[in-house]
């Protein structure tokens, strides 16, 4: 999965219908299974734009997007968010979150 930066998010959530960004600390052992995770969903959804990002670099976006804890998945529909993912449990239930339509 890509590095994604601040702006690479808004310019993909503004210019796709639905994306998804990946946040996480390098340090959290639940953040290194959920990139696992993310990794495997990633090569199933492969129509929509995911990126990533360490949260230790991007502390304005943890407060503008109100990220309460990692790991934590943005997804947006139409520039906006419309969930935040915090328990990541499979690849199924990412999948679903990803084809939930909003």
């Amino acid at each position: 999965m890509q590095e994604w930066s601040k702006e690479q998010w808004e310019e993909q959530k503004s210019a796709n219908g639905k994306t998804a960004f990946y946040l996480y600390t390098p340090m959290c052992g639940t953040c290194q299974v959920a990139s696992r995770l993310m990794d495997v969903t990633e090569q199933v959804v492969t129509n929509i734009p995911m990126g990533k990002a360490n949260l230790n670099y991007m502390e304005q976006l943890a407060v503008e997007y109100e990220v309460e804890s990692v790991p934590c998945l943005l997804i947006s529909q139409d520039g906006e968010v419309v969930e935040k993912v915090y328990a990541f449990q499979s690849v199924p239930n990412l999948f679903e979150k990803l084809s939930k339509k909003y």
